[in-house]
């Protein structure tokens, strides 16, 4: 029976060393760092990377959070000229996502109206460049037919080639804002009195070149 281990053994003992030996000859491939010095061109957002988080007081008690679920638009970007970019966002209304059904149903239906307005844009009139990888780009946000400028506090968080083959080139950014929902009529709810006014947004974003 030794003698059966062992010859079983053997052969085992050897494909493993032969593999060891291989992965110590072939590297893992190493990731390119982000660089703040990307190309200029056009780039198109990812909503599977893209995330528009808002959050609002509800009775003085807890914070609230939710998710806009589909986020698609452009960015017209070069880093050498940041303050000409021009963005143009456009937000899907009909895909709200809490922790409760009916509240996101609510929400399209009687407070965004989505029947009617199923999808929010923000489309930037001018950028401010406060740091090297940071600034604020103003724009105008419509929400139920109603728009109203906003000021988004937004950081850029360079890009990269992506380490699958065959991927675009990618960027990213994250921002900021608060907004008041009574400046877009967002008040007619039954249980409007027991939430704040200010939703506090969060955007994190990356981009592919096109």
């Amino acid at each position: 029976m030794a003698g059966w281990i062992r010859a079983f053994a053997a052969p085992l003992m050897i494909a493993a060393g032969a593999w060891s030996g291989l992965t110590g000859l072939v590297a893992e491939p190493a990731l390119a760092q982000t660089t703040l010095a990307v190309p200029a061109a056009t780039y198109t957002i990812d909503p599977r990377h893209t995330q528009i988080i808002f959050g609002i007081q509800h009775m003085g008690l807890s914070t609230f959070y939710g998710r806009f679920g589909h986020v698609t638009g452009t960015l017209v970007f070069d880093p050498a000229q940041a303050i000409k970019s021009t963005l143009n966002v456009a937000i899907d209304m009909t895909n709200i996502q809490t922790h409760v059904d009916e509240l996101d149903k609510e929400l399209s239906n009687s407070v965004f109206h989505a029947d009617k307005f199923p999808t929010a844009t923000f489309v930037s009139t001018g950028i401010t460049k406060t740091g090297e990888n940071a600034g604020t780009v103003t724009g105008n946000l419509t929400i139920d037919g109603v728009t109203k400028p906003v000021t988004l506090n937004v950081t850029f968080n360079g890009g990269r080639n992506s380490p699958m083959p065959l991927q675009p080139y990618r960027i990213g950014f994250d921002a900021t804002t608060v907004v008041k929902r009574s400046d877009f009529g967002l008040t007619k709810m039954m249980w409007s009195g027991l939430v704040g006014d200010d939703v506090h947004l969060r955007i994190e974003c990356e981009l592919e070149k096109k």
